[in-house]
């Protein structure tokens, strides 16, 4: 079997994707991730441009989902067209990407909650103790603490 020059061999190719030959092997395995050839000996060969699926599979686990829900969405249907099936997996990740984007919000804006009430324990004269259930609620306004500042506190 002639390769062709472009294809890396798995080792430069794990190199290059930072990665390991048995996650690539895993990978293959789930269906994640095919060799573009093999060579008479059995090795594997990859594209140049197989380095972006392992960066989707990245970025998709980063968005919570499990290999085994990756490959559901990469697979390759008969029944769909071609355009159909990327479109829908675009979508999957940009609603992972919006869904992850509020939480980060979320959790910036819980900062910066706690942030504004730390401010205003400065000039407090009450410290969080064991004895005073660490402010819990404030001593000075009877409110309860921002959820960040209580878990730190």
């Amino acid at each position: 079997m002639e390769l062709r020059d472009d294809l890396l061999k798995i080792g430069e190719f794990a190199r290059q994707a930072k990665t390991n030959l048995r996650t690539l092997r895993y990978y293959e395995e789930l269906g994640l991730l095919l060799p573009a050839a093999r060579s008479t000996g059995g090795f594997r060969y990859y594209r140049p441009s197989d380095l972006n699926r392992v960066r989707l599979i990245w970025d998709l686990q980063e968005l919570g989902l499990q290999l085994e829900q990756i490959a559901t969405l990469l697979a390759k249907p008969d029944s769909t067209s071609l355009q159909k099936r990327i479109g829908a997996a675009l979508a999957e990740h940009e609603r992972l990407i919006c869904e992850r984007i509020t939480h980060l919000k979320d959790q910036q804006s819980r900062i910066n909650e706690a942030r504004s009430k730390l401010t205003e324990c400065v000039d407090c004269p009450h410290r969080p103790t064991a004895e005073n259930n660490f402010c819990e609620p404030c001593l000075a306004t009877q409110e309860g603490l921002p959820s960040l500042l209580s878990a730190l506190f």
